[in-house]
């Protein structure tokens, strides 16, 4: 049962007679190698298609223009050339590569020149951080590329893997970098598409070998073992930057997914909201950048409670930074600029309503300042009939500090001088008469001067 399964299974992934004789295969590939009159002018208009496409950040018009080159000739002939040990074929791929690739950046270069573009636009910042994604990208494409040349039933694999594969961009970068002189874009695009170029034609050679090319007659053995030799290098060579590309991508967004969780987990306050948050990683430092909008929080405590949960979440080491007050107002209109009108509406709403609680707190606080400022007058009629020894009086709150302990306590205070003497039982009975008429639990009478008063 086994054996017949396997048997299904070799039949389904056969490829007899899927494919169309070697001699026409080579041909169709030799013929696109070559980079004179109209391929070279194909190409220069592609790459200003693709310039365009870049300047304006027009998805549509790059993948016109990556429809448009015939980039892929000299390259998928470079895996031929390897595969069947054709040095002559090798070489003049890898020479109409390089003169193709220099046409372009010239190109581009001249285009960004007088291109009124002053920044990458998304498209163009895609182009500069290749990883492992990208190899896998240019090898697999470079396979479907191969097998659809060799295929009897070719479909529209080609223009797809032009497409995938990307080659027009990243030379369109490599110019834009040249141009701006910013090395980044130069390097990180040059890098992309020797990635790209390098796998599709390490997928066209072991494609090659899967379809049993043969041979041509000239070939030289231990030629050939120094060319596979040769390939496999470049192509290890090739791949070790981007492991470390993606080893880098792949902490970055580690961190921004554990400090997403600890802001989303860890900062809710009532009257408080987060704006925005950020977390960057710049030579080893990490840091969480928050932003609250809201009733301001005490800072050093908030930030120390805040520290401490940070590894809870896999953020050990990482410095925390909490901007509210003015800094938030300052880093408000960037913050907003990731968000939706409705998501920008309803931050603009719970602030205002935040706000305006703000706002009646300190009403009623002030007009509590205000009615015990007048108290004094208010009562002062009832004090000339009642205690007709009371002269002046003030009714103020005071916080008393202990100084063995240090407690503090809150206390109403009436500062009274006397027109004559009081006995003691009659101020007890005007703390008494003050209690009941301000409502509250206990007055302390303190005696001054008139001089003093006055």
């Amino acid at each position: 049962m086994i054996k017949n399964f396997k048997t299904s299974l070799a039949d389904y992934f056969s490829l007899n007679g899927y494919l169309i004789p070697q001699e026409e295969a080579e041909q169709a590939i030799r013929e696109g190698v070559s980079f004179r009159g109209t391929n070279l002018l194909i190409l220069v208009f592609a790459i200003l298609i693709a310039s365009l496409g870049l300047n304006t950040n027009s998805t549509a018009v790059i993948i016109g223009a990556m429809l448009i080159s015939p980039l892929m000739g000299p390259i998928i002939g470079l895996g031929l050339g390897v595969g069947i040990e054709d040095f002559e074929l090798l070489k003049r791929s890898v020479r109409n590569l390089t003169i193709a690739a220099a046409f372009s950046v010239l190109a581009s270069t001249l285009y960004f020149l007088i291109s009124p573009v002053s920044e990458g636009h998304s498209e163009l910042l895609a182009r500069t951080s290749p990883t492992i994604y990208d190899v896998l990208i240019g090898f697999f494409g470079g396979g479907a590329g191969i097998f659809a040349i060799a295929s009897k039933s070719k479909g529209n694999v080609i223009p797809g893997v032009a497409i995938a594969t990307a080659l027009m961009p990243p030379l369109c970068t490599v110019g834009y970098g040249l141009a701006t002189w910013q090395m980044n874009y130069f390097f990180g695009a040059l890098y992309l598409f020797l990635i790209n170029s390098i796998y599709i034609g390490v997928a066209t050679f072991i494609g090659v070998k899967l379809m049993h090319f043969a041979r041509i007659q000239t070939a030289v053995a231990e030629r050939a073992r120094r060319m596979r030799r040769l390939v496999y290098t470049v192509a290890l060579l090739t791949l070790l930057p981007s492991v470390y590309l993606t080893y880098n991508m792949l902490r970055q967004e580690r961190f921004e997914m554990n400090a997403s969780r600890f802001v989303a987990d860890e900062f809710h306050f009532p009257a408080t909201q987060v704006l925005s948050h950020s977390a960057t990683m710049s030579r080893g430092d990490r840091t969480v950048s928050v932003t609250l909008i809201g009733k301001i929080l005490p800072q050093d405590s908030l930030e120390l409670a805040m520290s401490a949960k940070l590894h809870f979440y896999g953020l050990q080491g990482t410095k925390l930074r909490i901007i509210q007050g003015e800094g938030a107002s300052m880093a408000s209109a960037e913050a907003l600029q990731g968000h939706s009108v409705k998501e920008i509406y309803e931050m603009a709403q719970n602030s205002l309503i935040q706000k305006q609680e703000t706002i009646d707190s300190l009403r009623q606080m002030l007009r509590g300042h205000n009615e015990r400022d007048s108290i004094s007058a208010r009562i002062a009629p009832e004090l000339k009939v009642i205690f007709p020894q009371l002269a002046e009086i003030a009714v103020t709150k005071a916080v008393f500090g202990n100084i063995a302990n240090g407690a503090l306590d809150t206390a109403t205070v009436a500062l009274v001088n006397y027109s004559r003497p009081m006995s003691a039982a009659s101020q007890a009975e005007l703390a008494r008469y003050l209690e009941a008429r301000l409502r509250v639990k206990s007055v302390r009478l303190v005696t001054v001067p008139a001089s003093t008063a006055k």
